[in-house]
């Protein structure tokens, strides 16, 4: 009877997002429905890529990998979160929550190269076009995302199984709706400080440095689009241009306030707003961005309802002569 008195847990208990909010059924529920936008969003666009010939190109092809990475992002919290809330159970196993560090740091990772690997893409094919199909052919591309998701996965390989190795001697009680490093390193009672410069090194080299490539890009491109002679031209370039800039913003924003900003200013409360904003609104908002602002995308879109309208008409009247 002793030893099973003695049985310690090994599982973590999510507090939630904002347990004090009063009106947390209706936050939940309005998350789902994003959730279900997202998911929804991100998946037509990928279809339309897929679909439609006159997007076989290495900018769609990067976007419609973009979109992967958000559908998978958005999957590795909302259903967790949404699935304690209504059971009742906060609990996570120690191996669902490393799980979730994994693939939440992958996939975050992989999007901050691929978001620099897009700007890359309309740096060549504006500044440099005649060069475009070599510097950019398929194989390339293909390259290029399979380096982005490898590299994304090593890193959270790293940072998760360095995390998840340290004894906790707090109450395994994380004030968050997922696990997260940061979170999870405040129940160790370790000498953590090496780590810390760790990730703020690791956070230097996978979000700063991409970002500074990026404005760097970006800069180049402006500098390019000045000296167009077409309007038409520079302004299919601009809106390009500002439609990868508004999210980078809205991904680069969140990230550089969660792992950059001083100590004293990392409240819970704050670092679940901006990771709500960044793995949860941001995946909604990417393919809205692209599709809004992307005449080949709505064109596509079009043609695509057309001709099932078309097969539809067609199938009516065979059924009517028969």
């Amino acid at each position: 009877m002793e030893k099973n008195n003695k049985t310690v847990t090994t599982d973590f208990i999510l507090l939630g997002l904002w347990p004090e909010f009063s009106h947390l059924v209706i936050l939940i529920f309005l998350i789902l429905l994003v959730y279900l936008m997202a998911v929804i969003g991100n998946a037509v666009l990928i279809l339309l890529i897929w679909l439609d010939s006159r997007l076989h190109c290495p900018m769609y092809f990067l976007l419609s990998q973009l979109s992967l990475i958000d559908v998978a992002l958005i999957s590795t919290t909302v259903p967790k979160m949404a699935t304690n809330f209504f059971s009742g159970k906060r609990t996570i196993s120690q191996i669902g929550c490393g799980s979730q560090i994994l693939f939440s740091l992958t996939l975050g990772i992989s999007e901050c190269l691929l978001l620099t690997l897009m700007s890359y893409d309309r740096y060549i094919a504006i500044c440099n076009p005649l060069r475009y199909s070599v510097m950019m052919s398929h194989t390339i591309c293909k390259q290029m995302v399979i380096g982005s998701w490898v590299g994304g996965a090593i890193t959270s390989l790293v940072h998760t199984a360095y995390v998840m190795h340290l004894p906790i001697c707090h109450p395994r009680e994380i004030p968050h709706f997922l696990c997260e490093v940061m979170a999870l390193l405040k129940l160790t009672c370790e000498d953590i400080s090496a780590y810390v410069n760790s990730v703020v090194v690791s956070s230097f080299l996978v979000v700063l440095i991409p970002l500074s490539l990026i404005l760097a890009s970006y800069i180049r491109i402006f500098l390019a689009v000045v000296h167009m002679n077409s309007p038409e031209g520079k302004n299919k370039a601009l809106a390009t241009c500002f439609s990868h800039l508004c999210v980078v913003s809205l991904y680069f924003g969140p990230a550089v306030l969660v792992y950059m900003r001083p100590g004293s200013f990392k409240t819970p409360k704050i670092n679940q707003s901006l990771f709500m904003f960044n793995a949860i609104l941001t995946p909604m908002l990417n393919p809205l961005i692209y599709s809004l602002r992307n005449k080949d995308v709505i064109a596509a879109m079009k043609s695509i309802v057309i001709s099932r309208c078309f097969l539809k008409k067609v199938k009516h009247h065979r059924a009517c002569y028969t």
